[in-house]
C-alpha cells in the first residue's frame, strides 16, 4: 500500500481526501473540503469515491484509512493512507476546521 505524510499531500494541488472517521470525529477537526465516508459506509457508498483519479485515505492516526486504501485498491481505485491521520496533520501545522460542520 502506498502512504504519504500529510505536508506532502498538503502540497499537492486538488486532491481528492477521504475521511473515513466517524461523523462524531468530524465534530472535533475537520478537513474543508474532503469528503466524508465512515469507513463502516464505505462499501455500501463506494460510488461516491472517485475513480480518476487518487484518493488520499485519511482518519484519526492512519489504521482504518489504511484499511479504506487496501479496500479501494483491491477494487482499482489508485488510493493512498495518509500516515498519521488526523491527528499528524494537526501536529504538522496544517489547516483544520474546528467546529461542527454544517
Amino acid at each position: 500500500m502506498q502512504e504519504i505524510t500529510p505536508a506532502e499531500v498538503h502540497a499537492l494541488d486538488d486532491v481528492v481526501i477521504l475521511d473515513v472517521r466517524e461523523p462524531h470525529e468530524l465534530e472535533r477537526a475537520r478537513i474543508d473540503g474532503a469528503l466524508h465516508i465512515p469507513l463502516g459506509e464505505l462499501l455500501a457508498r463506494v460510488d461516491e469515491v472517485p475513480r480518476d483519479t487518487t484518493v488520499y485515505t485519511l482518519c484519526h492516526v492512519g489504521g482504518r484509512s489504511a484499511q479504506a486504501a487496501a479496500y479501494l485498491e483491491s477494487i482499482g481505485v489508485d488510493a493512498v493512507n495518509v500516515t498519521g491521520g488526523i491527528v499528524e496533520w494537526h501536529r504538522q501545522g496544517l489547516p483544520l476546521t474546528f467546529d461542527s460542520p454544517s
